[in-house]
């Protein structure tokens, strides 16, 4: 498994992944009413996060496979964390985040990240703590979180 800094080439594969995962929060599985998250999950909103100076994406790669993508705004907020179903539960999504922390801002004292509800047992285990009510706004549900910030090695629980 490779983790790098995503190339603007990536946009497309980063959008169909979090597309894939999008069931997982949106309210109503048409997508009403989430309109504005949808576009901004499009390959070319992707490509404008790629290219901005807020946002850092790293993607994971097995050979010529995609397995995830992880996206930090502004140095210090979780802004997407996704694995491909095929390699979920093997710890992607932890290496992902430990790379991601090695890119963020580092006078941080914490980090944040809004979590699909059904991730919020994951964020947990990175040391995230719930910082709010579940929240429902334009179409999405999900969790308000944040962590202290640490750097180095990662930081296993038992």
């Amino acid at each position: 498994m490779h983790i790098r800094l995503a190339k603007i080439q990536d946009a497309e594969a980063i959008s169909a992944l979090i597309n894939e995962s999008a069931h997982h929060f949106l309210l109503d599985s048409s997508g009403r009413g989430a309109e504005r998250f949808l576009a901004g999950i499009t390959p070319q909103a992707i490509l404008g996060y790629i290219s901005s100076p807020n946002f850092h994406y790293l993607i994971a790669e097995d050979g010529a496979d995609f397995a995830g993508a992880v996206a930090l705004r502004d140095g210090r907020h979780l802004f997407h964390l996704f694995v491909s179903p095929a390699y979920q539960r093997q710890g992607l999504a932890r290496a992902l985040w430990e790379a991601a922390k090695q890119v963020a801002a580092k006078d941080l004292e914490t980090f944040t990240v809004n979590s699909s509800p059904n991730a919020v047992v994951v964020y947990e285990r990175f040391g995230f703590a719930v910082n709010g009510p579940r929240t429902e706004v334009n179409g999405i549900a999900f969790v308000p979180m944040e962590a202290a910030a640490t750097y180095g090695p990662p930081q296993h629980q038992g």
